[in-house]
């Protein structure tokens, strides 16, 4: 039996609009309906998703999300943290060294800002571009930060063709240090080496008394791998990469298509 369903939100959720259709507002109402907790789950923070929480009325006293990619587990109404990662000003000073080595710029998260420290000559962010944080920017050198200051995330946002060469050149230690992800063409994240979208449901379904296979989770990027083999339930939607699919347990309809419909339908109802 279902008790909780994750929803990634761009590519799954979301349509190709970047919208939530009405059909897939409808099987979330019945399986909100049914006692089924909806958790949206993605690498945004809690104000970049506010719009969506407050459409889908995500805002009863146990209502959850799980942002940064499963680095904040937060109550959707009081914004009380259950579970955080993250990462401290040293490993900020290392990234920011590699983000230069790399000749790509860097932007930093925390609960409260994205900060821009100096880019390299003529590359400057994209992640303004992306319309997806809704927290405002803030322009401050890394040298300005203090020790004690901690960070949910770093991401490098450029175009494709360049990303794709930095990450390339990546060396493998950084890997092994922190929890690197693809979350889109133009966007990197790094985080915390334990932070993913799988631990992060973990530490809700803990807090909650939920098992796995009582969890169904719908995806469609890297940075969903995780999640979906927490699942119980993988749904990869039919829009994914053959990478994605190959992890799942059931390929849905495309996000434009209302395949999160699809798979509560099926998976709630049938």
């Amino acid at each position: 039996m279902i008790k909780l369903i994750a929803l990634d939100l761009d590519g799954t959720l979301l349509n190709p609009d970047k919208k939530i259709s009405e059909a897939n507002k409808l099987a979330i109402h019945r399986a909100r309906e049914a006692d089924v907790k909806i958790v949206l789950c993605t690498g945004r923070p809690l104000m970049g998703i506010k719009a969506y929480v407050d459409e889908l009325d995500l805002l009863q006293a146990e209502d959850y999300s799980i942002t940064y990619n499963g680095g904040l587990v937060q109550k959707n109404k009081t914004s009380e943290i259950i579970s955080q990662k993250v990462l401290n000003y040293g490993q900020i000073v290392e990234l920011y060294d590699l983000s230069k080595e790399l000749n790509i710029p860097m932007n930093m998260l925390d609960l409260e800002f994205v900060y821009e420290p100096e880019y390299p000559q003529g590359r400057e962010s994209l992640y303004k571009s992306l319309q997806s944080s809704s927290l405002p920017f803030v322009e401050k050198k890394i040298e300005d930060f203090q020790e004690q200051d901690a960070f949910n995330k770093v991401v490098f946002c450029i175009a494709p063709a360049v990303l794709d060469e930095a990450i390339a050149k990546i060396p493998a230690y950084f890997y092994s240090k922190y929890s690197m992800m693809k979350s889109r063409p133009l966007l990197f994240e790094v985080m915390h080496p334990e932070v993913d979208k799988g631990n992060g449901i973990a530490a809700l379904c803990d807090h909650l008394g939920i098992t796995a296979d009582e969890v169904m989770a719908c995806g469609d990027e890297e940075n969903d791998l995780a999640m979906l083999d927490f699942a119980g339930v993988s749904v990869a939607m039919g829009n994914a990469p053959d990478k994605i699919k190959e992890r799942a347990s059931f390929i849905t309809k495309t996000n434009g298509e209302d395949g999160v419909a699809h798979a509560i339908e099926t998976f709630v109802f049938a």
